[in-house]
């Protein structure tokens, strides 16, 4: 029958294959193989459900034909079978993937009901998949996913303002996955054919960044040997999405200014109009209303820039839709990493669901990723990630500054000089923690690289200038 399960019997004792094919052919589709070459021509051409295979298959190792079988895009059920059984043997079988593991002589019957149950078994994890895509479709635009209360109203924004041509302001923490927001409002504008292009404003000088927005001509300025096109114009009929506007200095937010209002730009040393057709989209893990009151920012490109406005919350604000947001992660770090798909352990969940990933979704997915290539079985459990975990509050805490808990960054100084140390020591200590990453540093910090390379550069002239002044210091009895 076309319905019925598939078995593949691997073993290289000839009575022993006939003597199964016999048993377990009246309720199954079986196939025999005396090798694990045999075996594989029938796992990459023909869909199997179970392999049952012999431990030792003469030449052939059947821990490394399990192995290949569960690497397969659509992997069998596995039950190992052996002469030779022991515990570790065992524990080892079922560490790689194995459903279960039988010694001979077989219990024919036993062998027929383990594999009944092991197809129900399978049956239901489909069914769990199935159920997980359905969840996936319903809580999911253009990759975005989420079912917590607070990601619905943003979901439904996001629908109703990707057809028009307002400018979007994204606003959120690092990793909270603002560029992927800026990206769904573009493929779901109407014209998704059309270039989204993208600039890290804080990763550019001011004078490098106005040459990567509206482009240059040549001889504009020293080192610019031909004529240059810039983003905007690379952009055009498309979408310009500018991440980290709170970065970019006073002089481009004029120019930015009149670029959006009057849908023109000027190449830097030309005095000649281009007319663009662009959509912006803007991005910031900064308080631009704060920044505006500071007089940081033009308040007149900030209302240009929030037409309309999308906050994306923190991943502790949102954590019921970590179960989803990590098994998203399991299936496309699997497939990138070359590994077969794994699931979650019994503890993993319950410890990710108490951190707080300061990191956020960018935090979860290498924390996901950490634990698909530590992990050499069928599942993730909590000792293949990142053992930080164990710290509800992470590596980094940060919790929203409250009038019955002031936040303290830092010790109480006594003088200027205290503070300019505790500065330092707390610069030190974000680049020891992300692993001498200075934009990872960074965003611990809540500054721009930008800035954090100047305070770096601040650091070692003052210790060298310390370094001088001690030792031309006088000595005692001068």
């Amino acid at each position: 029958m076309d319905d019925q399960a598939t078995v593949l019997i691997v073993d290289d004792e000839k009575h022993t294959r006939d003597g199964l094919r016999l048993s377990l052919e009246d309720d199954f589709d079986c196939y025999v193989a005396s090798n694990a070459a045999e075996a594989m021509e029938y796992l990459k051409n023909d869909r199997i459900d179970v392999m049952l295979t012999d431990l030792r298959l003469g030449a052939d190792d059947g821990m490394k034909l399990l192995d290949a079988a569960l690497a397969l895009p659509k992997p069998p059920v596995c039950i190992m079978m052996t002469a030779y059984g022991s515990v570790d043997t065992a524990v080892e079988a079922m560490r790689r993937g194995a459903y279960h593991f039988v010694t001979k002589p077989l219990n024919l019957d036993e062998v027929e009901l383990l594999i009944k149950r092991a197809l129900r078994s399978r049956s239901l994890e489909h069914e769990n998949v199935a159920l997980k895509q359905q969840v996936e479709r319903k809580f999911s635009i253009e990759g975005i996913l989420g079912q917590a209360e607070v990601m619905k109203p943003i979901l439904d924004t996001i629908q109703q303002v990707a057809p028009s041509r307002a400018t979007v302001l994204i606003e959120g923490e690092s990793g909270t996955g603002k560029e992927l927001v800026a990206r769904a409002i573009h493929n779901l504008s109407g014209r998704p054919k059309a270039n989204i292009v993208a600039v890290h404003c804080a990763a550019l000088s001011p004078q490098i960044l106005e040459s990567e927005l509206f482009g240059h001509e040549k001889g504009a300025f020293t080192g610019a040997q031909e004529r240059r096109i810039g983003r905007f114009e690379q952009a055009n009929g498309g979408t310009l999405f500018l991440d980290e506007i709170g970065e970019i200095d006073a002089s481009t937010q004029v120019k930015l200014l009149r670029a959006l209002g009057e849908q023109t730009i000027e190449r830097v040393g030309s005095s000649k109009p281009i007319q663009v057709n662009v959509r912006v989209i803007a991005a910031t893990n900064r308080d631009l209303a704060k920044m505006v009151e500071e007089g940081k920012f033009r308040e007149d490109l900030y209302w240009r820039l929030r037409v309309v406005t999308i906050h994306l919350p923190p991943l502790r604000e949102r954590k019921s839709d970590i179960p989803i947001l990590a098994d998203h992660f399991l299936k496309e770090l699997a497939k990138a990493n070359g590994k077969p798909y794994k699931s979650l352990g019994d503890d993993a969940l319950p410890a990710m669901m108490k951190y707080d990933w300061p990191g956020n979704i960018r935090e979860l997915r290498a924390a996901i990723e950490h634990g698909v290539v530590m992990s050499n079985s069928s599942r993730v459990m909590l000792k293949h990630l990142p053992a930080y975990l164990l710290n509800p509050g992470g590596l980094w805490v940060r919790k929203a500054p409250s009038a019955e808990a002031p936040q303290t960054v830092a010790p109480q100084a006594k003088s200027d000089l205290d503070i300019e140390e505790a500065e330092h020591q707390l610069i030190l200590t974000a680049l020891q923690r992300s692993g001498n990453n200075r934009t990872v540093a960074a965003e611990l910090l809540g500054m721009s690289r930008r800035t954090l390379q100047r305070k770096l550069k601040d650091m070692n002239m003052v210790r060298t200038h310390r370094k001088r002044v001690k030792l031309e210091a006088p000595t005692d009895g001068t």
